[in-house]
């Protein structure tokens, strides 16, 4: 793991060499037996919650990472097995208890010292877990050498890693009958509002740990709805960020023109903590060389209550009238914006003059970045080929439900010269203009609209059926897309989108925020009686 300026070093191996042990002993329950922190309550805990309690004494970090690792145990791996957490990081313990004792020694790091975090499992860790995308192809190659520049970002700034979540195998980029939740090496994650629903993808793990309270924060990653989908199907908000905001180096890839990690989190305000984290330039990835001038220095001033008052926002209408129980929640989400002072404008966007561009596009950027990934890994896996060589040998535990059609057209693509990906990425590219021209001619802050349909039940046999996205204008435009909680339909969420142009991520919150603080929607999950279940 590269050296960190030395103002902010946490130098993993210096202090985990006295202290794995410990680490190990608590996932094993040894270390499970402490005494509980006073008043510590981990469902729908914040950041600034959390912190106010490290500062006081009240609890420390150690204490959190116990505590979430056995909320994770009886909620994710006993009790309904949501089955969202795919590894535990053995060194988290350690992590928490270095960082406890920089917080005795008057150092502080920022509002994430101390704080647990789940990672999905297609961003590297250079420490004791793995990184494999859900597919058992990677679970034996070797450890990334270095850790994602974002995880790096979030150790810089004292975030525990708590662990890796479950996600759509090869970030839902394998079948077109996939499950979305499934994958080889996690199995399926479920729904935590109905564990016979889908909690949609591909960051499925993140979306459910999230809304079950498994974690105070996660990140997920996005190519197309990744993020935003199961923040809806899981009642939580999630951010995709203008692609470039956040570094994708140590991710593995699909598309290097689509592709973002993003916050996911119960509350707009936690999603802003998390962003300023991640934002900035990475020398690694030349798409982020803008970050570090148009990001914001701090999100967190964006959000004020009355953050809608006085907004322009265009209403896709042709979202509407396509699910009755979605309109039954959202109609009246929109009158909440006009309420709080917001002049709501019709518009029309629709995707379906890009989307099979889209899809084109993504097939020849996977085959070429994917490639170059497993390359640097290393291991028996070296190429696609290999990789769909791998799942025909493992075929029973590999696809028992679905395929690997999209691999296989993947691999029948060419190099990113060929006329049919130029001519496809040019298609593309108008995505963005209709975006940004609908924004400029109604002198619009924002598109808003439903972010899609409630979660459709869990069927390895016919894979996915979901009836509505919002996620596709804004995935290949490479915009900023945030969903925020907004009702439930039968008990399961769902959420309203806000689409902005490039590098809006800061007036996008403000809106999130304002809805936020006017609706307070979100609500827990309800888990039986019966789980001894710690809050």
């Amino acid at each position: 793991m590269p050296r960190e300026d030395d103002s902010l070093a946490l130098d993993r191996r210096a202090f985990l060499g006295v202290s794995l042990a410990a680490g190990a002993a608590a996932l094993t329950g040894g270390d499970l037996k402490a005494a509980p922190a006073k008043g510590l309550v981990l469902e729908e805990a914040t950041v600034a919650g959390l912190q106010a309690g490290l500062a006081a004494g009240h609890w420390t970090a150690a204490d959190l990472v116990r505590k979430y690792q056995a909320r994770i145990r009886a909620l994710d791996q006993a009790g309904p097995k949501l089955n969202a957490v795919i590894e535990l990081n053995p060194e988290a313990l350690a992590l928490a208890r270095a960082l406890d004792g920089e917080r005795k020694a008057g150092r502080l790091r920022g509002p994430l010292h101390g704080i647990p975090v789940l990672l999905k499992d297609n961003i590297d860790t250079a420490d004791g877990m793995k990184t494999t995308a859900g597919s058992l192809a990677l679970a034996e190659a070797p450890a990334p050498r270095e850790d994602a520049f974002l995880v790096r970002k979030l150790r810089e700034a004292g975030a525990v890693v708590l662990g890796k979540t479950n996600l759509s195998e090869w970030a839902n980029f394998r079948s077109t009958r996939s499950s979305s939740g499934w994958s080889g090496r996690g199995g399926q994650t479920r729904n935590p509002y109905a564990l016979d629903r889908s909690p949609s993808g591909s960051s499925s793990g993140s979306g459910a740990a999230a809304a079950a309270s498994l974690c105070v924060v996660a990140v997920g990653t996005e190519t197309d709805g990744s993020v935003v989908s199961p923040a809806n199907a899981s009642g939580v908000v999630g951010l995709k960020p203008t692609v470039g905001l956040v570094s994708r180096s140590g991710i593995i890839p699909i598309s290097h023109t689509q592709d973002t990690a993003g916050p996911m989190t119960r509350t707009v305000r936690d999603a802003a903590v998390l962003l300023n984290v991640l934002a900035g330039s990475d020398p690694r990835d030349a798409a982020t060389r803008e970050a570090d001038a148009r990001r914001e220095a701090d999100y967190t001033p964006f959000l004020v209550a009355e953050g809608l008052k006085g907004a322009r926002l265009g209403v896709v209408k042709n979202l509407l009238g396509v699910h009755a129980h979605v309109d039954a929640v959202i109609r009246p989400a929109l009158e909440v914006l006009t309420a709080q002072g917001a002049t709501l404008v019709e518009v029309e966007l629709k995707s379906s003059a890009y989307d099979d561009a889209e899809f084109e596009v993504l097939l020849y950027e996977f085959k070429a970045g994917l490639e170059a990934y497993l390359a640097g890994r290393g291991g028996a896996v070296r190429s696609l080929e290999a990789l769909m060589a791998f799942d025909e040998r493992e075929k029973g535990r590999e696809m028992p439900f679905f395929g690997q059609e999209i691999l296989k057209l993947a691999q029948a693509k060419g190099p990113p010269t060929d006329p049919a990906y130029i001519k496809a990425l040019e298609t593309c590219a108008q995505a963005r203009r209709d975006i940004t021209s609908l924004l400029e001619k109604h002198r619009l802050q924002a598109l808003v609209g439903p972010t899609g349909g409630p979660a459709w039940l869990i069927d390895h046999l016919n894979g996915d059926s979901s009836s509505l996205s919002f996620s596709s204008p804004a995935a290949v435009a490479g915009c900023p897309h945030i969903t925020v909680p907004a009702g439930y339909a039968f008990g399961m969420p769902l959420g309203l989108s806000f689409v902005g142009g490039p590098w809006q991520e800061g007036p996008l919150l403000k809106l999130a925020f304002g809805f936020e603080q006017a609706t307070r929607a979100r609500r827990p999950p309800r888990f039986p009686a019966s789980c001894a279940v710690p809050r």
